[in-house]
């Protein structure tokens, strides 16, 4: 239903120049020219340029000139200056109209074209994860609540490492194209690192390096790292994130937190000892799911941008 408003209003907004047109005709053929309705036939070259390009804007302007010249005539207009006024009045909206569409005309090309290279950015930086990882079924899920969005400073990446299935889930604090940065930056040592460490509090480390170089003043990443291997046993590693869900094979929902609560990644100057690993053991066919949350109001924050990565054992 929400799809169809829109479209409704947007076609109602583009009969209205033939609507208006034929309206003041009527009204002006029924009243006579005592009313002085006729300037207002200028009214169907500004609604075309309101939806329409410049070339539409410009026939209707045309075609109002025409019904002006017509409706003149046929009230004996033109022997004063009222039919003269009219003409004007019809081509100066007409100009206004057309040099409007063109300017909302490169406008939407030029926003076309951003979209185009954010839509790129958003598939380089969060590329598609895995269907199956190691011993588990990977699937992402990222929506946005505002419709135009397209990049934003939310992260995951599944990666199937020699130690194990690794997974990150994180969240930027802030947006725009420095949350986009350093998401960048995170995903970026994450790839690299969970080849490479042996451990998952070691991979946090690697992180917390990388993320410290780059971060100034309080900025910060909330993350959970997780570790998944062939003993149905899930090992977390919490940076100030939301507790996973775990939903187990019976149906029931668990949320583990961890044993003491630990600094997003960022702010690890501050004298924090860093997260401490926590296992969590789950059985055939069940399944966790991590949403990226860095605000204190999580309804909000997850209803404007839910990525969730969940992994069901094989």
């Amino acid at each position: 239903m929400t799809d169809r408003k829109p479209a409704s209003g947007w076609t109602l907004l583009s009969c209205m120049p033939v609507l208006v047109m034929a309206v003041v005709a009527v009204t002006d053929i029924v009243a006579g020219p005592g009313v002085g309705f006729l300037p207002l036939v200028s009214l169907g070259p500004a609604f075309a340029g309101l939806v329409g390009g410049w070339r539409r804007t410009a026939w209707f302007g045309l075609a109002a000139l025409v019904l002006c010249v017509a409706l003149g005539l046929y009230d004996g207009l033109f022997d004063g200056r009222r039919g003269y006024t009219a003409l004007a009045s019809v081509a100066g909206v007409t100009g206004v109209g057309v040099a409007a569409a063109v300017m909302r005309s490169r406008r939407e090309a030029e926003l076309a074209s951003v979209r185009s290279i954010a839509e790129v950015a958003q598939r380089v930086l969060l590329r598609p994860v895995p269907l199956t990882a190691g011993p588990l079924q990977a699937a992402v899920s990222y929506t946005s609540a505002v419709a135009e969005a397209r990049i934003g400073g939310d992260l995951y990446e599944v990666v199937a490492s020699p130690h194990g299935v690794r997974v990150i889930v994180g969240d930027v604090q802030g947006k725009g194209l420095a949350a986009v940065e350093t998401a960048a930056v995170v995903l970026g040592a994450f790839r690299e690192a969970a080849y490479d460490e042996a451990d998952l509090s070691g991979l946090g480390e690697r992180l917390e390096r990388s993320v410290a170089r780059e971060l100034e003043g309080e900025k910060f990443v909330t993350a959970i790292l997780a570790e998944i291997g062939t003993a149905h046993e899930a090992v977390f590693l919490n940076y100030g994130h939301p507790a996973p869900m775990i939903v187990r094979a019976d149906g029931t929902v668990d949320f583990p937190q961890p044993h003491s609560f630990a600094l997003p990644l960022g702010l690890g100057a501050h004298g924090n000892e860093g997260p401490k690993p926590y296992r969590v053991g789950f059985a055939r066919a069940s399944s966790f799911c991590c949403t990226p949350t860095a605000s204190p109001r999580p309804a909000t924050r997850t209803a404007a941008s839910i990525p969730s990565v969940s992994g069901r054992t094989c």
